[in-house]
């Protein structure tokens, strides 16, 4: 059998040259080129000594040990200079937050506001105040390209063991005495970003947790929201909310952070000066910014158009809207990617561009339009799909579950069978792999090289662009709850992104964003969302193609404004 103009000599060789073998000879064979990949950052490393036992507390726990390694003196200058520009609100914020931790009083806090109003400052500020005493801050977020913009920061799954699928009567799986109970138990404050997004499960399973860690310690720990810890959520209520497939308005609503139980515990603090009009000053460009950025907190809190039950028609400005005819595809393409693979696309260019879309099947057929722009030879990769032990224990549903049916499965946050790259494609990594180097769920990445079973890539945003990484096939299981049964593709954690949907934009910042709009949008904030990700107005374009027709000046923006009444 004959595969890539390379003659097998069975049909087992075969399948694995196509990648179609859950077989680790792969590595093997791939072996030689990570050793050369990685042989200069080896080097690199060669001569530099690990720190001194002095440099930390004799703590056996290393998780404590990993949280004193910052150097409390340069953070004691960097809060110097960052508490010097803290606004008056800001300053009001962080006194409140400060007073509360520094006095173990405890306290449950929500900081409200838009993009722009400084709620990652203050994160930095409270961090670097308290660590700079040797005090320890737990930074998380609810998704991973957030809770890099947090110093130390980590998914809030990952640092304190949340179930993937929670319901009300879940806990975290801490146990007492462990290592991480002992670090929560110093833990002097703990701050979790873009909390509206994570279903309130996440945040009662928390709090039962901290409850029952705490009471050795406190002794009214079981009465107290989390323990009697210092806990601060911030986010923006305007972004999507919690995504509950198949769910009604009414679910979504329910399943939000201020219809917990812990709410009535909370006391919220609102931002509303945007930090980046003060530091431009007054001239047309500010003017222009704060023009932009009520039109879009209009849409956000929904006061702008006809609202019908949360439905409202939205006037596009004619400098936004763009003007088609043909294939609209094309047209968003042109717009939002305007030279793509000329000599001057590299990736800075690719990382400051996206288009974005409400659904994936509008996405795939974007991507698949613009891969073929690029004349470049390609490589596809296939995917080893196999039913997982627990679900095939029958012949029958063995039967069912063929290959080719595993493999025609498409679902949120799993790649699909078949990924077809070329140099030069962005990508968007589905997994967390190494957040210390800022490679987790919602990277975005350039490939570089396309090895056999291996790819190379080029990291496209935060503080490590432009740094290359190697991205091996992994074994992923889909954790959607609609699916009847288990099943596990090994394929590399990534999908092609020209274009991504709106639910997967939010936490990116781009200059320049095409939103392509065939169908309107059909939750709560996907429009805020999409149309905030822009640094300014000429960063923003939107297509509407709603039914073909290539006339339309308005488009649907969906708010559910009962969220907004405890807030």
């Amino acid at each position: 059998m004959t595969v890539n103009g390379v003659v097998h000599g069975s049909f087992k060789e075969a399948c694995y040259a196509l990648g179609l073998l859950n077989d680790d000879k792969e590595y093997i064979d791939e072996i030689e080129k990570l050793l050369r990949s990685f042989g200069r950052s080896l080097r690199e490393f060669e001569g530099i000594p690990y720190p001194s036992s002095e440099y930390f507390k004799f703590d056996e726990n290393t998780l404590i040990n990993d949280e004193l390694r910052y150097d409390r003196r340069a953070l004691t200058e960097e809060h110097k200079v960052l508490i010097t520009q803290l606004t008056d609100e800001q300053r009001c914020v962080y006194d409140t937050i400060m007073s509360a931790a520094q006095s173990n009083s405890g306290g449950m806090f929500f900081i409200y506001g838009y993009g722009g109003t400084g709620k990652t400052f203050i994160w930095n500020t409270l961090s670097a105040a308290l660590r700079s005493k040797g005090e320890i801050v737990l930074n998380v977020a609810s998704s991973g390209i957030a809770s890099l913009l947090l110093p130390g920061g980590r998914t809030a799954h990952s640092r304190f063991k949340i179930p993937i699928n929670v319901n009300e009567d879940s806990t975290c799986n801490i146990h007492q005495g462990s290592p991480l109970a002992e670090l929560i138990i110093r833990c002097k404050l703990i701050i979790w970003d873009e909390a509206p997004m994570m279903h309130k499960f996440c945040f009662e399973a928390l709090d039962r947790s901290l409850r029952d860690i705490m009471r050795f310690v406190n002794p009214s720990s079981a009465y107290t929201p989390f323990g009697g810890k210092t806990i601060v959520f911030g986010g923006d209520f305007r972004q999507i909310l919690p995504v509950i497939p198949k769910e009604s308005r009414q679910d979504i609503v329910f399943a939000t952070i201020n219809s917990s139980y812990l709410w009535r515990y909370c006391k919220v603090l609102r931002l509303t000066k945007n930090m980046r009009l003060q530091k431009m000053g007054c001239n047309d460009e500010a003017m222009e910014l704060e023009e932009f950025s009520k039109w879009i907190a209009s849409i956000g809190d929904g006061t702008i158009g006809g609202s019908n039950d949360g439905h409202a028609n939205i006037q596009i400005p004619d400098d936004i809207l763009i003007k088609w005819s043909g294939n609209p595809i094309e047209h968003i393409v042109n717009t939002s990617y305007p030279s793509p693979f000329t000599d001057n696309a590299d990736s800075t260019y690719l990382q400051e561009r996206a288009i974005l879309a409400p659904t994936l099947n509008v996405v795939e057929s974007i991507n698949q339009y613009m891969i073929a722009l690029n004349k470049s030879e390609g490589q596809l990769y296939r995917s080893s799909d196999s039913t997982s032990r627990s679900d095939s224990t029958t012949d029958l549903m063995q039967q069912l579950h063929t290959p080719e049916f595993l493999n025609s499965i498409k679902c949120s946050g799993v790649p699909n069978h078949e990924i077809y790259l070329k140099v030069g494609t962005p990508v968007m990594l589905l997994r967390n792999i190494d957040h210390a180097n800022g490679l987790c769920n919602g990277t975005r990445l350039m490939i570089t090289r396309l090895g056999r079973h291996v790819l190379e890539a080029k990291i496209l945003t935060g503080e490590n662009a432009d740094q290359k990484i190697l991205i091996p096939r992994m074994s992923l299981t889909p954790a959607d709850p609609r699916l009847p049964f288990k099943f596990e593709r090994r394929q590399f954690p990534i999908i092609v992104s020209y274009a991504m949907t709106i639910n997967k934009s939010q936490g990116q910042s781009l200059s320049h964003v095409g939103l392509f709009l065939p169908k309107p949008v059909f939750t709560h904030g996907q429009l805020y969302v999409a149309a905030s990700r822009v640094r300014s107005r000429r960063g923003l374009k939107i297509l509407i193609s709603e039914d073909g027709r290539n006339d339309a000046t308005t488009t649907t923006n969906v708010v559910y404004r009962e969220v907004f009444q405890n807030v």
